[in-house]
């Protein structure tokens, strides 16, 4: 097996894996810049996972090939909505923005599963028909040596997740918008004296978090699991806040460090066909993206500095 054959098999598995990760990243680097811890992520996807899954069983007959794209979209509305409960926790009632964030990720686990016995009378849902499928992209994927490593065999959630990362940019370096995001996360005081409402902003940041989540919740169960069952989310909502942390709360830092632990996972379920892993054990190639991701959480590829003013709930008039 030459180079070229190896990296045809990695990228673009790399790039696949990603996509959940990146789109859930973003919503984190929205809640972080606003100034609120959001360890819910996983919760979130989690919520997301299981709206897509039910929503494309739900409208498959209907809607065709359209349904898991319609899921998607109403997965995203259902994590945003469930975000806001993170939101009243820990701005409103000003209560510990990690024990908010962890009790999202236990509600969702038991709600979730409660609801798929409730609804399907099992532990988990039927595989769904219809998914998101891969594609070649026209024209590009004829390019020599590009075409067939980042354009053949490509799920266009992929791609519309990595231009999503520049948009996410362009609103929070660009905008006026992003400009009051970032500076309620950094002097919320300041902010405020300049009639910046610090409150709709981080709910703002909290909300769009949780829409984001819920849409990598949801590209990972319609295009990757293709059913929903407890196991469905198991650490990639974890991974996705690693992958903020790596990319340093920045959008395009956080889309190459999920294109990295997208490597990782892709390396994890391609081994076995890669000369050189073939003889590695597949237990050590499943822990992979895990220790990758406690290592950058643990700070191993430098210290991050996060927003200043993050996981401090803010009262006006509070110095």
């Amino acid at each position: 097996m030459d180079i070229m054959h190896i990296l045809e098999i990695i990228i673009p598995a790399a790039i696949f894996y990603a996509s959940p990760l990146i789109f859930t990243a973003l919503g984190g680097v929205f809640s972080e810049r606003s100034g609120v811890v959001n360890i819910g992520l996983e919760g979130l996807m989690l919520m997301g996972a299981f709206v897509g899954i039910v929503g494309t069983l739900t409208l498959q007959d209907s809607l065709s090939i359209a349904a898991p794209w319609v899921a998607i979209l109403i997965a995203g509305v259902i994590g945003g909505l469930f975000a806001v409960l993170h939101a009243v926790a820990s701005i409103t009632l000003r209560a510990d923005q990690v024990v908010s964030g962890v009790a999202i990720n236990f509600l969702a686990a038991g709600l979730t599963v409660f609801l798929i016995k409730k609804i399907y009378g099992k532990g988990q849902t039927d595989f769904i028909d219809e998914r998101i499928y891969k594609m070649d992209i026209p024209f590009l994927s004829d390019i020599p040596i590009i075409g067939p490593l980042f354009f053949s065999s490509a799920y266009l959630t992929s791609y519309i997740a990595i231009l999503f990362a520049f948009v996410v940019w362009f609103v929070i370096y660009k905008t006026p918008f992003g400009l009051r995001l970032r500076a309620v996360g950094e002097h919320p005081m300041a902010a405020d004296t300049m009639g910046i409402n610090v409150k709709r902003m981080r709910y703002t940041g909290v909300i769009l978090s949780g829409v984001l989540a819920g849409i990598g919740g949801a590209v990972y169960a319609t295009s990757i699991s293709g059913n929903f069952s407890h196991g469905t989310i198991s650490g990639q909502g974890f991974m996705a806040l690693a992958a903020m942390i790596f990319g340093k709360w920045h959008p395009l830092g956080a889309l190459g460090a999920a294109l990295f632990f997208g490597l990782a996972q892709s390396i994890s379920i391609t081994g076995e066909q890669l000369p050189l892993l073939q003889d590695i054990p597949k237990v050590y190639l499943t822990i992979a993206p895990y220790v990758l991701t406690i290592l950058a959480l643990a700070g191993f590829v430098g210290r991050a500095d996060a927003p200043k003013a993050i996981g401090k709930p803010y009262e006006k008039g509070q110095r």
